[in-house]
């Protein structure tokens, strides 16, 4: 079935600050077919190791460009995709085409389509409530973890932070994205902050952004519950990579207490680097952190 879908012309991502990584796209994946998703592809393509850098509401693979320059310094490669919705990926009209396995499918087949290995998984935000549960169905692609601000939804609020938000979300249908980042985000120019929204030229394109905290497991029977607790069940028991947590200290949804239970879920997981004054959109102190991670992991 054909699936209604906006393009943001081009010239909307002309001359972004910071950002002048090449586009590449896919419109061919299984069950996606004319659907075209975009994604940064940098780096050497046979590598010894892909950072795979995964956005979430209401950014695009621009939240990654302070982190990109550091795991290209190390020779690595680094995928930074769209989520349908948002970016240069297209953009689905009908807020009901969005679900959790709607877009985590997507990001399978993207990998299985680029053929990615010893994959560090940097995520974030939805980035990291979807792709949490990539590597229990892909073990062998994924050796190492780089995770801020986010959570393993299994049916259950994050808290009042969350609702407040959700409600505000519901109540913005046409999202002034600029001034939702530069509110969150201290350190964001105007410049900066409309880069942010480049991808939304007005509301018919802003589904994505709509329909992403609607989709918040918060409820036992929610859609993405099961395949999220066998993710949380898979990453206490079994998962064997390196693991590095850096946290946004004012963050109000998922900050310092969200992430230290997330710690607890994530085996071998050590005490993470704290940045006080970032919010939840940690990436934009992205720089050290990337930096941190790669010492850590004994690359610097």
């Amino acid at each position: 079935m054909k699936i209604d879908a906006l393009r943001t012309p081009d010239d909307r991502f002309a001359g972004l600050p910071g950002w002048s990584y090449a586009p590449h796209y896919v419109d061919d994946l299984p069950g996606y077919e004319g659907l075209r998703v975009h994604y940064v592809d940098e780096g050497p393509e046979k590598a010894v190791r892909t950072y795979l850098c995964l956005h979430g509401q209401p950014t695009w693979s621009y939240l990654y460009r302070k982190m990109i320059p550091v795991f290209l310094e190390s020779g690595a490669r680094v995928i930074a995709p769209d989520w349908l919705g948002f970016g240069r990926s297209d953009k689905p009209v009908a807020d009901e085409t969005y679900t959790f396995h709607f877009h985590r499918n997507m990001m399978v087949e993207l990998v299985r389509r680029l053929d990615l290995q010893n994959i560090t998984l940097v995520c974030q935000d939805w980035g990291g409530l979807l792709g949490l549960t990539l590597p229990p169905d892909m073990p062998e692609r994924f050796e190492r973890l780089i995770v801020m601000n986010t959570a393993i939804a299994t049916g259950e609020s994050p808290g009042k932070g969350f609702d407040a938000w959700k409600a505000y979300n519901a109540s913005q249908p046409d999202m002034d994205i600029a001034a939702l980042m530069k509110r969150g985000t201290s350190v964001l120019s105007d410049a900066e902050a409309a880069a942010y929204a480049a991808p939304f030229p007005d509301i018919t394109y802003k589904a994505g952004v709509r329909r992403f905290p609607e989709l918040v497991m918060v409820a036992p029977g929610m859609e993405g519950v099961k395949t999220s607790q066998r993710a949380a069940d898979w990453w206490a028991r079994e998962w064997q990579g390196e693991t590095f947590m850096a946290v946004g200290g004012a963050d109000p949804v998922l900050g310092p207490p969200a992430m230290e239970k997330l710690r607890a879920q994530i085996r071998g997981c050590p005490e993470p680097m704290l940045i006080e004054e970032a919010g939840h959109f940690v990436q934009e102190w992205g720089e050290p952190i990337a930096r941190a991670a790669l010492k850590a992991f004994g690359e610097l």
